[in-house]
């Protein structure tokens, strides 16, 4: 601590990042990257940029990409907001539409950036605790509420809930903002972008970082009627009036276009997903049913800190979350089939 600091500084819990390690010949399956790589275009866009451009600022309202993102999801430019990854995103969006007399209402088993919002915002939250078998109960939502934010699929869960699902908590709110964050949506969940035609509660947050493999770039969006946009619109704006570089706009806009090798690379990883759910099932594990690009899963017989430190002394890494209900569990980022069957091999050893 120290006297210079305002008073909210020390009671924030900040969010703790996935470890970014130096180990030689390592398996990385801690956070959720995409093993395959950004589309080539992206990268032929980016070096194009990089070569010409970059004594210009950047376009502030990133019109190119809103462009893009919005002839992708039959969306108007101006229902569309950019951000320097998702969790600017949805920094604003808290900052913007959460905040209220009523509390902000998400389960007890989430994004664990959603209680670190709260506590930076000042903004009253309750918990809703998952079932027992970790799925959302939406009754359990039907409540007084001031706002509603909700992953799906959930993370770290990775459980999501279908869209007649999600419509029906957007419509039993119509007075509440809703918020879907979608970050791993493209990997087998059906989006609800579509419902933002009807709802004008509804918003809906995606990144690149995940089915686009553009981690490294930070870019992230949310789409919903205009009001809603404005009001991050005015947050970003006074805040930083150039969250996207030049590179970064270039790079998402033609990642967004290229739809063939979106789709290659996600059937690739939802089809090791299946394959590595199979296998830790045929020796022993737990699964969660997994609708994004990782697995949740536990042993009867071994202790999630076990499991992790066995791994990583094989230089085999993934994440483990000390918390109650899930300390048990690992989740598992679905590598490329080599690093899967590496994965595979090392809990052999293990158990």
């Amino acid at each position: 601590m120290s006297k210079f600091w305002s008073p909210i500084v020390a009671t924030l819990k900040p969010y703790v990042a996935g470890e970014q390690p130096r180990i030689q010949d390592l398996i990385k399956l801690n956070t959720n990257e995409n093993p395959y790589g950004p589309s080539p275009k992206a990268i032929a866009a980016m070096q194009a940029v990089v070569a010409d451009s970059l004594k210009l600022y950047p376009d502030p309202s990133a019109l190119a990409l809103r462009q893009s993102i919005g002839r992708f999801y039959d969306v108007a430019e101006d229902e569309v907001f950019v951000g320097n990854g998702s969790d600017e995103v949805l920094a604003h969006v808290f900052a913007a539409l959460l905040k209220h007399e009523k509390p902000l209402l998400y389960p007890d088993i989430t994004y664990s950036f959603y209680p670190t919002y709260c506590r930076l915002f000042g903004i009253e939250a309750v918990e809703i605790a998952l079932k027992d078998d970790f799925t959302v109960d939406l009754k359990d939502y039907d409540r007084a509420c001031g706002a509603i934010i909700l992953a799906n699929p959930n993370a770290p869960t990775g459980i999501g809930l279908p869209l007649s699902a999600i419509e029906a908590l957007v419509a039993a709110h119509p007075d509440q903002p809703v918020v879907i964050d979608e970050a791993y949506i493209d990997f087998g969940g059906e989006s609800a972008i579509p419902l933002t035609k009807t709802y004008d509660n509804l918003l809906v947050v995606h990144t690149l970082s995940k089915s686009r493999s553009l981690a490294g770039l930070r870019v992230g969006y949310a789409i919903g009627q205009r009001p809603l946009i404005d009001a991050l619109e005015r947050v970003k704006d006074s805040f930083n009036s150039y969250p996207l570089d030049r590179i970064a706009q270039a790079g998402a806009t033609a990642a967004i276009d290229d739809r063939a090798w979106f789709d290659e690379t996600r059937g690739k990883v939802i089809e090791s997903r299946e394959r590595v759910t199979g296998a830790l099932r045929q020796r022993g594990f737990e699964v969660l049913p997994s609708q994004a690009n990782f697995v949740f899963a536990r042993h009867p017989d071994h202790s999630g800190e076990a499991l992790a430190s066995g791994l990583r002394e094989r230089a085999v890494l993934v994440r483990h979350f000390a918390k109650p209900r899930i300390s048990d569990f690992l989740r598992i980022t679905i590598g490329t089939p080599e690093e899967c069957d590496r994965l595979i091999a090392a809990l052999e050893e293990i158990v």
